[in-house]
């Protein structure tokens, strides 16, 4: 699985914790092993620009997901076919504030927002009831479980 974190945040991040996690979420998702993911972290600045470029609305937001190949998850036994599912766009700043709304760090805010962004990439949506339940719960599941094996 090929993962590139780059961090333009000005924040200082361990770009292989949110790298491992993206692997993990990917494997456990039965994505094709070399299929193709970027995360970035940005500034409010970037993040406000790409906020209202693409979803046209003001503001920073906390993340983005821009897929490419439109990849779905597998199941076991029947990976995805190969291929680069997109990018990730995490602003730090906007997860610093939320995370201390939240009561936990902002390293925990970012890694949720990651497994978040991936399952976007993956066809996942929170736009309906039913599938913000599917969502969250498959979101906590594997963040929780990528925790609990570090």
């Amino acid at each position: 699985m090929s993962v590139e974190v780059n961090n333009e945040s000005g924040h200082e991040l361990d770009e292989a914790e949110f790298a491992a996690l993206a692997r993990f979420a990917l494997d456990s998702l039965h994505v094709h092993p070399s299929s193709e993911l970027s995360i970035l972290f940005v500034d409010t600045a970037t993040m406000t620009d790409l906020h209202v470029q693409w979803m046209d609305e003001p503001g920073p937001t906390d993340v983005l997901s821009f897929p490419m190949d439109e990849l779905r998850p597998g199941r076991e036994g029947e990976e995805t076919p190969p291929g680069t599912l997109g990018d990730i766009v995490l602003c730090p700043d906007v997860a610093v504030q939320q995370a201390k709304a939240a009561g936990h760090s902002t390293v925990e805010e970012l890694l949720l927002l990651t497994t978040h962004g991936v399952l976007h990439l993956l066809g996942y949506d929170h736009a309906e009831p039913e599938e913000e339940k599917e969502m969250f719960a498959l979101q906590r599941r594997l963040l929780l479980t990528f925790l609990a094996g570090r």
